[in-house]
């Protein structure tokens, strides 16, 4: 059967009007640390504007994963690996999160040597690292660790916090659950599955990266954890 030449590619349509959203929506977030930097401190302590950064951030970084789970379909998708200075790099994530977690009265502690040094992508790490960190500011109590540390071969970025962790089914099979939408909670689980599919991307001779999912570490809540080669 030959395909109509008048109708669109409905993946290539979808992937440009995301594109679209995603620059709009990096602009508006723009204009947003602009008006908050010049805002007084009893306004900047209310917290509105905050929650509107923390929206507009959980919905980039759904567009940044969905455009890159379109390229990984495609055979798009592939990782630039460098070298960077990890401590320097969790800083810089944190940082975007700092009017937030003030706001709500969430405490940020980073746990890193100064001088550790890692080989992976930066972009698609950043946007694993920001995604998960945009959710633990929604479910933990007052508290978030960025922790990174060598384990062998591998260079391990965990995200834990006090909330209530991570369901049984998602511990089991953290980058496998991709099955649709939970209607109830509004959860995808885009982001695990963007991390899984990100992490297996790093290799290293016969070793490829992985994610896992825990209940308790340092904090006694979820811990999200992505080991690179």
């Amino acid at each position: 059967m030959t395909e109509d030449p008048s109708k669109p590619d409905f993946s290539m349509v979808m992937a440009s009007s995301v594109h679209d959203m995603k620059n709009s929506l990096s602009m508006l977030l723009h204009s947003l640390e602009l008006i908050s930097d010049e805002l007084p401190e009893e306004m900047k302590k209310s917290g509105k504007v905050a929650t509107l950064q923390y929206e507009a951030e959980r919905v980039n970084n759904d567009l940044i994963q969905l455009l890159g789970v379109y390229r990984l379909e495609n055979d798009k998708l592939s990782v630039h690996i460098d070298e960077h200075y990890i401590r320097d790099f969790l800083e810089e994530q944190a940082a975007r999160y700092e009017v937030l977690l003030n706001s709500r009265s969430i405490s940020l502690i980073i746990e890193c040597e100064d001088d550790l040094v890692g080989y992976f992508d930066r972009d698609m790490t950043a946007g694993i690292i920001n995604n998960t960190l945009t959710n633990a500011a929604r479910y933990t109590r007052d508290k978030i660790k960025l922790k990174a540390y060598h384990d062998g071969r591998h260079t391990v970025f965990e995200i834990s916090d006090n909330g209530a962790g991570y369901p049984a089914s998602m511990c089991n099979a953290p980058g496998q659950i991709f099955k649709g939408i939970d209607f109830e909670s509004g959860s995808t689980s885009l982001g695990l599955y963007f991390a899984y599919q990100v992490a297996k991307l790093h290799k290293q001779g016969d070793e490829t990266g992985s994610i896992e999912l825990e209940n308790g570490g340092d904090l006694g809540g979820g811990v999200f954890r992505i080991r690179l080669p």
